[in-house]
């Protein structure tokens, strides 16, 4: 059987992270995730995914997330039920095998200043568009495009008994 959950969200508040009491990492989130649709007024709702991770993917998401924070979860969805108040209660919700977070550590601070005891922000930007143009250069600029072919203005003749296929 296959169990497997892929979503990509932002975070409706700050990770709650905790050690069990045999001392296993564990933290839970909630992820909203927008639907690929509107409704009937034009909006596009989301839906908000109960999530946990457990250990070392818990430890870097409660270090490294904030509310706001847009991450990308890998999981299998479990439900369950417990027993509160003579009340019995049934959730769903993913565990995360994995998480990518889809923006850099300093996106979602709202302008606040990396930590450290120097700037070094402009030259950080100067080496990132240096190589953002770099890249987007076409191939015969970067120097590695080399076509034999290029500017012979003659048609290729092969024999066919000379091709692998």
């Amino acid at each position: 059987m296959i169990n497997r959950v892929i979503l990509t969200g932002r975070l409706t508040d700050d990770p709650q992270f905790r050690y069990t009491p045999s001392g296993v990492a564990v933290v839970t989130f909630t992820l909203a995730v927008t639907r690929p649709f509107a409704n009937q007024n034009g909006v596009r709702e989301a839906d908000f995914i109960r999530c946990i991770a457990w250990r070392k993917q818990a430890e870097n998401i409660a270090n490294y997330l904030k509310k706001g924070s847009m991450v990308g979860v890998d999981g299998r969805l479990e439900t369950g039920s417990y027993e509160r108040n003579g009340r019995r209660t049934y959730y769903t919700q993913v565990v995360v095998d994995t998480a990518t977070f889809l923006e850099p550590r300093n996106a979602s601070n709202s302008g606040e200043k990396q930590k450290g005891n120097s700037d070094t922000s402009g030259q950080d930007k100067n080496a990132s568009r240096r190589a953002r143009e770099a890249f987007m250069k076409p191939p015969e600029e970067q120097g590695w495009f080399d076509d034999p072919f290029a500017d012979n203005g003659e048609p290729i003749e092969i024999n066919d008994d000379d091709l692998p296929f």
